[in-house]
């Protein structure tokens, strides 16, 4: 039975398309996650109670019914932001217009902010506890939250007071007009969601990955980060490697790459004349096992591979696996940053150009070595700088390829012309030459002199 007063289907003004229709209205709670609002399939889930609570709550979901978006194809508009930061900013944009509207939204707050915002900090889940935070904004639960979240990590509070800074400032810059606006955009995206929630989202996104600043030095970076045109926070993680698929042809055998030789012993009398003419009687087969190998390219910036250069590896190596990568800083997971360009004799077609930043330089070498075969030589052709999945610098991660690189034996190349000297048999990199690979060549250096 539907309490009386409920009837989002007298909710109008939308000017994004969205024809009306009947609604399924069903009883929740005032506790939260115990009321929502399904715009596609038009269910409504909201207290019936009389009490200014119960009221708030219904008008908080029929503030949704009135103004956010519906039908979107998320994937496509927004894939560089994190369907969390989309949700909390657009729960942000809701509550500002109540608030505006004159409704008391402190009548949201159930209490349970305060240990909520505790065991996210004690998980150390600091991507939900930024965009909680939003949700709770303006609600009168914030002092609850951030008790709670000091009590479990004391050094979180004055980076969510320096997040809150900034997206008051975004979110008071704009009018309740601007705000709630649903008429759409060029984009195909209701204004109102677009100027705030997207906006915000945006700002959110790469602040979940981000490392919690500690101290004055690292809280003054982070809040440039924050600012408009400001550098990524750093995240002190790698990305987690996507790896493309790619198509791929069958490379023509080098004419010239012999596939067997003389040997002293074997299965295979292949070559019978040695006998009577070869002093050491080389008269079975063996094997050539030249030609493989792995090969690791870091593909950042201007160290791009051409197909020139990779027809001129596999002539020198026709069984090699040559793996690329390189990620789109800040990027989260919609960008492939690991590719495989050939893998033993089956060549790529097409790949993907670099992505400007490292950020997975780990992950591709792990990636590489797990396809070994063998003891067959290992080539990472690198600068030597490591970076983080927002593209900083980070001593931490330089030490964990350094470590790769000396536990695997794995050979360094400075440029793509020096790859065919690594792979011969036997060549390393004098520790005297370390030097020329930046920071990992300087923590190889140091772990050496251990």
């Amino acid at each position: 039975m539907r309490l009386p007063g409920v009837y989002p289907e007298l909710v109008t003004g939308r000017d994004d398309g969205v024809v009306p229709g009947r609604w399924l209205v069903r009883e929740g709670s005032t506790r939260r996650g115990g009321a929502s609002c399904d715009l596609g399939a038009r269910i409504l889930e909201v207290p019936f109670g009389g009490d200014p609570a119960a009221r708030v709550v219904r008008a908080h979901e029929l503030m949704h019914a009135r103004v956010s978006p519906c039908g979107l194809d998320w994937p496509r508009l927004f894939p560089d932001v994190a369907p969390r930061a989309l949700e909390c900013a657009e729960e942000l944009r809701v509550n500002t217009l109540l608030g505006r509207l004159g409704f008391d939204v402190g009548q949201l707050c159930d209490g349970s902010e305060k240990s909520g915002g505790r065991h996210l900090a004690e998980q150390g889940d600091w991507a939900q506890a930024v965009c909680f935070f939003l949700a709770v904004m303006g609600t009168g639960a914030e002092r609850g939250y951030l008790a709670g979240v000091r009590a479990g990590d004391a050094t979180w509070p004055p980076a969510l007071r320096v997040v809150r800074r900034r997206v008051v400032e975004i979110v008071d810059a704009l009018g309740t007009p601007a705000l709630g606006a649903s008429d759409v955009g060029d984009d195909g995206v209701p204004r109102g969601y677009a100027r705030s929630s997207v906006l915000l989202a945006r700002l959110l996104t790469p602040l979940m990955a981000a490392r919690v600043p500690v101290g004055s030095a690292a809280l003054r970076a982070f809040r440039r980060s924050l600012a408009p045109g400001g550098r990524r926070p750093p995240t002190g993680r790698f990305a987690e490697p996507v790896v493309a698929v790619l198509a791929v042809r069958r490379a023509p055998r080098v004419p010239t790459s012999r596939r067997t030789c003389p040997r002293v012993t074997g299965t295979t009398l292949r070559y019978p004349g040695r006998l009577l003419t070869d002093p050491h009687r080389r008269a079975f087969a063996g094997r050539v096992r030249h030609g493989g190998g792995v090969v690791v390219i870091d593909q950042s910036g201007s160290m791009d591979l051409g197909r020139d250069q990779l027809g001129a590896l596999l002539a020198r190596a026709p069984d090699a696996l040559v793996v690329g990568y390189s990620h789109r800083p800040g990027d989260i997971g919609a960008t492939a940053n690991v590719w495989v360009l050939a893998d033993r004799g089956a060549v790529a077609t097409e790949w993907p150009a670099g992505n400007v930043g490292n950020g997975v330089d780990g992950p591709a070498l792990r990636f590489a070595l797990a396809r070994r075969r063998g003891t067959e030589p290992v080539v990472w052709v690198t600068d030597g700088q490591v970076t983080d999945a927002h593209d900083h610098p980070d001593d931490a991660l330089t030490s964990e390829c350094a470590e790769l690189v000396r536990a695997h034996g794995v050979r360094l190349a400075r440029d793509l012309d020096s790859i065919a000297a690594a792979l011969r048999p036997g060549s390393l990199v004098s520790p005297r030459r370390w030097g020329d690979f930046g920071r990992v060549g300087r923590k190889l250096l140091e772990m050496s002199a251990m």
